[in-house]
Parts: C-alpha cells; sequence; structure tokens
C-alpha cells in the first residue's frame, strides 16, 4: 500500500500502470488520470513525475533538478520528497522497488 510509503535517495519513484500523466491539448494543460480522478499538476510537479520512471532514483531526479536550477540539492530533496509522499499517499504514485516484489 502506498500510504505508508518511504522515500530515500534509492527510491525509484513511478507512476502505477493505472495513472497517466497527459498533456491536454484542448485546455493547455498537464494532468494525472487515475480511475474516477485527475490531479492537475503545477509546472514543477511535471518536470518532477516527468522523471519519475522507475528507472532513476530520487537521488538521480534531485541531482538533475540541482544543476538544472543551481539549487541546494537538500532544499530539492526535501520538496521533491514531500510532493511526491502526498503523491503516493493519494494512489498516484509507487517506488518501483515495491511495485516489484
Amino acid at each position: 500500500m502506498t500510504e505508508g510509503l518511504r522515500l530515500d535517495t534509492a527510491s525509484r519513484p513511478v507512476l502505477p500502470r493505472f495513472v497517466k500523466l497527459k498533456h491536454d491539448k484542448a485546455r493547455g494543460l498537464w494532468v494525472l488520470l487515475a480511475p474516477e480522478r485527475i490531479l492537475v499538476p503545477d509546472t514543477t510537479s511535471v518536470e518532477v513525475l516527468q522523471m519519475c520512471d522507475g528507472q532513476r532514483t530520487l537521488g538521480n531526479i534531485v541531482a538533475a533538478l540541482a544543476a538544472k536550477y543551481n539549487a541546494p540539492a537538500a532544499q530539492i530533496e526535501a520538496d521533491v520528497t514531500a510532493m511526491l509522499t502526498e503523491l503516493a499517499a493519494k494512489g498516484f504514485l509507487t517506488d518501483q522497488r515495491e511495485s516489484a516484489a
């Protein structure tokens, strides 16, 4: 169950099979689609979610964002971990390590 998901730098966040990140061309925005649910993430969240492919670790994602934005990795890690943990609690994200188990 994702509600107790604990992310660390070795976690490999991924959208479950039933969740899709899609660009709604008509509205010009990104949406996360799940059965009977929709979430409209902000621009920063979309950038993070596009990197949640089950291959990259949280550490890789944080390092890429820290380099791109020339920002402290510790702050980015805290922000990204909080965002992904909240999405996991809502069922929009899991850890590839857990889904493979």
